[in-house]
């Protein structure tokens, strides 16, 4: 398991795509047994995504233009974490990056 790899989860709502967004120590360590995830949809994106989601597609793995929210995470167990169905680009790693850091207000300069 790496990050920005995309799962299909449980989430306490309902099954939904998830997006890893722990670090690749946290992911690779066998000895933890849980990752950060971002839930995206299960269907597609029929509105421009709000302030705290972002568009993830096909090239990211996923069936089309689907929401991934940004504004929570949750704690999902690794062997929860089913049919990778792919892994987020490079160019929406970095827009999901900056989203979390302004919606978390990760940044104090």
């Amino acid at each position: 398991m790496k990050p920005w790899e995309v799962y299909q989860w449980n989430f306490p709502h309902s099954e939904h795509p998830a997006v890893v967004v722990s670090p690749a120590a946290r992911c690779e360590n066998p000895d933890i047994e849980t990752v950060n995830v971002a839930g995206c949809s299960s269907k597609a994106a029929r509105r421009p995504p709000a302030v705290h989601e972002l568009i993830l597609d096909r090239e990211d793995g996923l069936d089309g233009p689907t929401l991934c929210r940004c504004d929570v995470l949750y704690l999902a167990r690794k062997d929860e974490l089913k049919q990778k169905r792919g892994s987020v680009t490079p160019e929406r790693r970095r827009l999901l990056g900056q989203k979390l850091i302004r919606l978390f207000d990760l940044y104090q300069p």
